[in-house]
């Protein structure tokens, strides 16, 4: 593991360069993966398993998603 010391500008300007330099359908399953990434953090709010929920599943085909 490598730790690196930069300011927050210089952070994000990297995290956009890297962005910007993914194709249009790379950038899409960058996109999903965050949303994933994102519905699992943990939050105080109570979810109701009950409920029905609208899916969305991609099928990748073998190729492995960014995480």
């Amino acid at each position: 593991m490598q730790i690196l010391f930069r300011t927050k500008e210089e952070a994000n300007k990297e995290q956009q360069e890297y962005f910007l330099s993914l194709t249009p359908e790379e950038r899409f399953y960058e996109f999903l993966s965050l949303s994933e990434r994102i519905s699992k953090f943990p939050t105080l709010k109570k979810v109701n398993k009950d409920k029905d929920n609208f899916v969305i599943s991609i099928e990748t085909h073998g190729k492995k998603l960014a995480n």
